[in-house]
């Protein structure tokens, strides 16, 4: 323990004490309520498992009552696990087939979420123990009751036990982000028209505090649902808000134009409706719809169209009304006035887009949010579909998720096939070591495994010495087990998979002396599953997916990068020729790119739980270190740059500034293809290291006569593209995307 401070040490083991009571007297309450006082030792097994697969295999995260309630909501799945394994196990084939296609489902639910993801060993536990001796479908009945008693149990004991205090709710971190945003866009647009360094300090703070790493796991928003995905989108676009607010250039000559304050204060007013609409208020559609008309007035005053004499950059705004034939003609501004507008619309656009998905975080589909077929398209729709979409969205071979579903699922049927055909006695306890020891690497398999046979030896060995010693007083074993239980997932937890397994060994021993006779032979048998569990689980390891995520994430990089790459160069055209493909109704654009980039941030939120393999530089890229960060910075950009700028109505740029936006969209987009090369290269292109993107601001600061706000909009996104590009190749250390002003939380899931 050098260099970890006491404080530390002592809050991890009251952390996992705490829960180790719960756990103890729950289990101990079933097991001797339907051992000794109701004479039923099946109810008695069940009860004490239940306990223990919910409370010391499960990893539920957040507080003990937000276990409970996802406990609450999973008792019909473990009666129905249950039920299908009770069923299932008459036959080994049907047993093998039932643990393929079991394990498999519990496994990929991990899909819905974190507390999902966390339940889904017990739940695999639960149906692996009445796969096994004794094949008696009529004791159905007993091991309903002691589940359901021990369920009830750990229900109450997680909510009236020691309770914990809450963290901070998201919702509440993206209200406090949304007043710190309105806080500042107050502050600009009145003079100075800029924000100090504490506001500009204050504005990324707050950005910082909405990412999903941050942020606990029971608190992160990544549900299927609509109001999940909804909170998501809400932090995405706030965080997105208060970077650019902090990047808002000052007015040239301190005259910021009415048109642009009133944008600014209107985006102040929606960002204090949100606030209060996050708060359980009502939702904010007057300020929405305050913003939106300041917004139209600005988008018009800044030139989307102009007349074609109005070719000179520095020619002064003129009035609408003055041309020869009486046609209204759009004033004409400086480059350095429509930057600043191209600026301010973007601000605007953020601002809106966090107010309608706050309202439908809040109402979900009671929210008045237009149904749209880009950003808020599953605002109409329901929660199987909803679901459904997530569950497709991960169902082939480059899904980390599927990955490891297809992994367990058939490590738990060759185990299971090995106990059947074999005989292997109590085969339960080598199926439930393949579940816990099987990694989603090789390396991170290997190591588990050589320290869980070396606990188990240790623990073998003080089971045969207790067994024999004790031999068939019972007494003792029931004295024993609940000061053992304690004892187990108090250190086991904290000291890692070698204590857990040694002190498990003890504990099974001791509940398994009280339902049949012991030998010490037992403690020899633990050992043997365990060892053929083992194997079984490095065999899989190493057969499916041996990588894991590491190789993974180059491959969702890659195909991230070569998405936005089209998606880069045809908005540029669109933009350049006026012209935009509506996306039919339903349908929500860009799918591929949304789907790489759900794919590539389930990758990376796996390869930060996995340790670096062994001798490993990174998969087939060397040399610089890679940012996936800013990897997927880039391709939510991408997302959101480009359906901002396809928007209706479209017009199309004089010609030198369309070519100017085709030659920046070719440059970014072969950037993003180069990129992608090295990440990961075809069969007959040579590795190479990822390259270090040179930024060339020079390029991005042409201002051809006669360009619209359009264009210097479209110059802008490339521009940030070109920045994110950057740093992919620097890996630099504590780079976060909110200092970038774009993209979402590395690790979140905004399906």
């Amino acid at each position: 323990m050098r260099g970890v401070p006491a404080g530390r040490i002592r809050a991890t083991y009251a952390a996992s004490g705490r829960r180790a009571l719960r756990v103890t007297l729950v289990a101990a309450t079933g097991f001797y309520l339907f051992r000794y006082g109701l004479d039923r030792p099946v109810s008695a097994t069940y009860a004490l498992f239940a306990a223990v697969a919910l409370g010391g295999l499960s990893k539920i995260p957040g507080t003990g009552r937000q276990r409970a309630a996802v406990a609450a909501r999973l008792v019909p799945v473990c009666w129905a696990v249950v039920v299908i394994g009770t069923y299932l196990s008459v036959r080994t084939w049907s047993a093998v087939v039932g643990m393929l296609l079991v394990g498999f489902a519990l496994t990929f639910a991990a899909v819905g979420g974190p507390r999902l993801a966390g339940a889904t060993p017990g739940l695999q536990l639960l149906y692996i123990l009445p796969s096994f001796p004794p094949y008696d479908p009529g004791s159905l009945g007993d091991r309903l009751l002691g589940t359901t008693t021990g369920l009830v149990l750990f229900i109450a004991a997680e909510a009236l036990i020691l309770p914990e205090p809450a963290p901070p709710p998201y919702r509440e971190r993206a209200a406090e982000a949304a007043r710190t945003a309105a806080h500042c866009a107050a502050l600009l647009a009145a003079p100075p028209y800029a924000l100090d360094d504490a506001d500009d300090r204050a504005a990324r703070d707050a950005g910082r505090t909405l990412r999903l790493m941050v942020v606990p796991e029971a608190e992160r928003p990544a549900g299927p649902g609509v109001r999940e995905r909804a909170l998501t989108h809400t932090g995405l676009a706030t965080r997105t808000l208060l970077s650019r607010l902090a990047q808002l250039p000052t007015p040239p000559g301190d005259h910021p134009g009415p048109e642009a304050t009133a944008v600014l204060h209107a985006v102040a007013r929606l960002a204090r409706a949100t606030a209060v609409c996050l708060g359980q208020g009502p939702s904010p559609v007057a300020a929405y719809e305050e913003l939106a008309v300041a917004r139209a007035r600005l988008a018009a005053l800044s030139g989307d169209t102009v007349s074609a004499t109005a070719a000179s950059p520095a020619c002064a705004a003129r009035p609408a009304d003055d041309s020869a034939d009486g046609t209204a003609l759009v004033p004409v501004f400086p480059p350095a006035v429509l930057r600043r507008h191209a600026a301010v619309l973007e601000i605007a656009d953020a601002a809106l887009a966090m107010g309608t998905a706050a309202d439908l975080a809040v109402h979900g589909r009671r929210a008045p949010a237009e149904e749209s077929p880009g950003r808020f398209w599953y605002a109409r729709e329901r929660a199987p579909s909803l679901w459904w979409h997530r569950v497709r969205g991960h169902a082939e071979r480059r899904s980390v998720f599927f990955q490891n579903a297809v992994r367990i699922a058939l490590a738990l049927a060759a185990a299971r096939l090995v106990a059947g055909v074999d005989t292997l006695p109590h085969g339960f306890w080598a199926t439930l070591a393949t579940l816990t020891l099987t990694r989603t690497t090789m390396d991170e398999t290997w190591g588990t495994i050589r320290k869980a046979l070396t606990g188990t030896l240790a623990g073998a060995l003080l089971t045969a010495g207790v067994l024999d010693l004790v031999a068939t007083d019972t007494v003792v074993y029931a004295a024993v087990l609940p000061v053992w239980m304690l004892f187990a997932f108090t250190v086991g937890p904290v000291k890692g998979v070698g204590w857990a397994q040694g002190m498990f060994t003890v504990l099974v021993a001791l509940v398994f002396a009280q339902l049949a006779p012991p030998t010490w032979r037992l403690a020899e048998v633990r050992l043997l599953d365990v060892l053929v569990g083992s194997a079984i689980g490095a065999v899989f390891g190493m057969l499916a997916w041996p990588r894991g995520a590491h190789d993974e994430l180059r491959n969702a990089e890659a195909e991230l990068l070569r998405r936005a790459a089209e998606i880069v160069v045809a908005t540029s055209a669109s933009v350049a020729e006026g012209g935009a493909v509506a996306a039919p109704p339903g349908v929500h654009g860009h799918r591929s790119l949304q789907h790489a980039v759900i794919l590539a941030e389930s990758a990376y939120a796996q390869f930060l739980s996995e340790p670096a393999p062994f001798g490993s530089t990174g998969g087939r890229v060397t040399g610089s270190a890679v940012d996936s960060q800013a990897t997927l910075i880039a391709g939510h950009h991408t997302l959101w740059g480009a359906q901002r700028l396809l928007e209706p109505p479209l017009a199309g740029l004089v010609p030198a500034a369309a070519d100017s936006v085709s030659r920046l969209g070719d440059r970014v987009c072969g950037r993003m293809l180069l990129v992608s090369a090295a990440l990961d290269p075809g069969g007959d292109t040579p590795a190479a290291s990822v390259p270090r993107i040179a930024p060339n601001p020079g390029a991005f600061a042409e201002e051809p006569p006669g360009a619209t706000r359009l264009y210097y909009a479209t110059a802008s996104w490339l521009n940030s593209l070109m920045t994110d590009l950057t740093r992919i190749a620097r890996g630099e250390p504590g780079h976060d995307e909110a200092t970038t002003g774009r993209g979402a939380p590395a690790g979140s899931d905004p399906h």
